[in-house]
């Protein structure tokens, strides 16, 4: 039986986006016959509090065996697997196998910076979370950058094998 798996995007919060990377993305994905156990929670705010509020929420009623948040960095030109996230007191890290995750996947690495805005509260909140309530559920942050003509393809196929790895 495949797991259950939840993504969750962002929307925009500057005036010049047009539309959020990360839900750009899951929109490719969405359009590409996604499996049935692939849930998505498209265009969490960019809000401290409502963001973790609404994507908790959702994880306490579907109970995913994944949840894979997604959030948009326009400086990085690659998928970015971020293996922790950081408060002022605890690091908490992914419980995944990331290198095997990302293996062999030519527009993917593994990060260790989720950034000090909404996607670091978001994955910090997710982890523990996670940690306290589902401790056999998995979560995970990825980096998405801007999409392209010229990426777009690579993107979408790592991020795609990167979704069945985690649901095989």
């Amino acid at each position: 039986m495949p797991k259950t798996l939840l993504l969750t995007s962002f929307q925009t919060w500057m005036p010049h986006q047009r539309s959020n990377a990360s839900d750009d993305l899951l929109l490719e994905i969405g359009q590409q016959n996604p499996s049935p156990s692939w849930h998505v929670l498209r265009q969490l705010p960019v809000d401290f509090e409502l963001a973790p509020q609404k994507a908790i929420a959702h994880v306490t009623q579907l109970q995913p065996d994944v949840v894979v948040c997604c959030g948009m960095a326009e400086s990085r030109s690659r998928l970015s697997v971020e293996s922790r996230a950081i408060t002022e007191s605890e690091i908490l890290h992914s419980t995944l196998d990331l290198q095997r995750l990302t293996a062999e996947l030519n527009y993917t690495e593994i990060s260790d910076d989720a950034g000090r805005f909404v996607c670091n509260a978001l994955y910090y909140a997710m982890l523990k979370h996670l940690r306290s309530h589902q401790p056999q559920s998995h979560g995970l942050f990825v980096h998405v950058p801007i999409l392209t003509d010229e990426n777009r393809g690579a993107i979408v196929a790592d991020f795609r094998v990167i979704l069945q790895r985690l649901t095989a």
